[in-house]
């Protein structure tokens, strides 16, 4: 149910922009970037449930809590990320865009040099086991 309630403001928000950007680009804008808040809002209320299961994992198998919230930050640059660079496309600004997927790769792989040294500890310690 959450995706008709997406896809409704997705599309009620592009056609109102369209039909604005001719007479009014200010208030195109301004559409666009309060169906994009809207939207927002209607994921993070549908990853509550996601994250609440990824804690149920980690307690069941034992995980680091410290190594899943890594992987989440990951999840959630790579989205906001694609989902930034994306609206300055939109907003006719390519080379903007392709500097904010730097930048996000750039973030991923800072945030992921932790879980990289706990895997090198886990293969040092099997090779000390053999």
């Amino acid at each position: 149910m959450e995706l008709i309630k997406i896809l409704g403001v997705a599309f009620v928000t592009s056609v109102t922009a369209i039909l604005l950007r001719s007479t009014k680009p200010e208030l195109s804008f301004a559409v666009t970037i309060t169906g994009i808040i809207v939207i927002l809002l209607f994921l993070i209320d549908a990853l509550k449930g996601t994250i609440a299961i990824f804690a149920s994992i980690s307690q069941t198998t034992g995980m680091n809590n410290g190594l899943l919230k890594i992987l989440l930050k990951i999840v959630g640059v790579g989205y906001i990320t694609e989902f930034g660079a994306g609206v300055l496309n939109d907003f006719g600004s390519p080379s903007i865009a392709d500097k904010v997927t730097l930048g996000g790769k750039i973030a991923i792989v800072v945030l992921s040099l932790p879980i990289l040294e706990s895997l090198l500890q886990l293969v040092r310690g099997f090779l000390n086991l053999v």
